[in-house]
């Protein structure tokens, strides 16, 4: 088994909505945590719009996979 811990990288674009700011979540890769604490990022793909695109690093929650697949 792999012990190194997963997690998943998210981008976030807040957009106006008519009169509302929504904020769009996609899922933009994973991160894998080294044996010093640090993370090796993988990115599937970079947001476009990355001065408008906050990145996140977050737990990585198995059901969010099986939605993908």
């Amino acid at each position: 088994m792999n012990d190194k811990k997963m997690m998943q990288i998210l981008g976030a674009v807040e957009r106006t909505v008519g009169d509302d700011k929504k904020t769009w979540w996609t899922r933009i890769g994973v991160g894998f945590q080294n044996k010093d604490g640090s993370y090796n990022l993988r990115f599937d793909y970079l947001p476009a719009r990355l001065g408008d695109t906050t990145i996140q690093l977050r737990e990585f929650d198995p059901k969010d996979a099986a939605q993908t697949e």
